[in-house]
């Protein structure tokens, strides 16, 4: 693996084609309070670029233009909270998207191990480090140990969806999985403006 880390924006020169698997840090979970501070963004390949978000004003034009095109499935793992922080701090319209954590539940009812952690120790059979999670993203320099443990969130993104796809299509689970994608950039954004999904669906 390689990874390259950028300031506030993808370069000019890295292009993406069909799909783009993407994570975000942040200083906190909060998703009014806290602020974005990195973004992880790797095609697919054994490069991963990330983008230290420095200024809360960043408009990061190479980085919209992925999360706009249409033409570009945007990968993500838990792309709920990820798709709402990125709405938060760019306003754009994040579509078609696919999340990892989702296709998991769905796919695999036989467990409840749905971590990001399994999913590459199941279908990469790589363990990854987690102790870098609750680490302060916010810090003007960031440490080698929080670069690599960013990087492999979105490293084998790629390799896991093809994975679970095949679970889905061969439970004939596949559409039920697609009608979640597709609504959850909707739910990021009632996330953001203050609604309880949990309570409007209850009884």
């Amino acid at each position: 693996m390689k990874y390259f880390l950028h300031e506030n924006d993808l370069p000019d020169s890295v292009k993406i084609e069909n799909s783009v698997a993407i994570d975000t840090e942040t200083t906190g979970l909060h998703l009014i309070r806290d602020r974005l501070c990195l973004i992880q963004i790797c095609s697919g390949n054994e490069e991963v670029h990330l983008v230290q978000i420095k200024s809360k004003s960043s408009s990061a034009p190479n980085i919209v233009k992925i999360l706009n095109n249409k033409k570009i499935l945007k990968i993500f793992h838990f792309g709920r909270f990820d798709i709402a922080v990125l709405l938060k701090h760019f306003g754009c319209n994040i579509f078609p998207v696919y999340c990892t954590k989702i296709a998991s539940k769905i796919s695999r009812t036989s467990t409840d191990q749905h971590s990001l952690k399994h999913l590459v120790k199941e279908f990469i059979s790589v363990e990854i480090p987690k102790f870098e999670q609750t680490s302060d993203w916010g810090s003007k320099k960031l440490t080698e140990s929080q670069l690599k443990y960013a990087a492999n969130d979105v490293l084998y993104l790629h390799k896991i969806k093809i994975g679970l796809d095949a679970i889905l299509i061969r439970e004939n689970r596949i559409n039920i999985a697609q009608n979640f994608f597709d609504f959850l950039p909707q739910l990021a954004s009632l996330d953001l403006e203050g609604w309880d999904t949990n309570q409007i669906l209850s009884h």
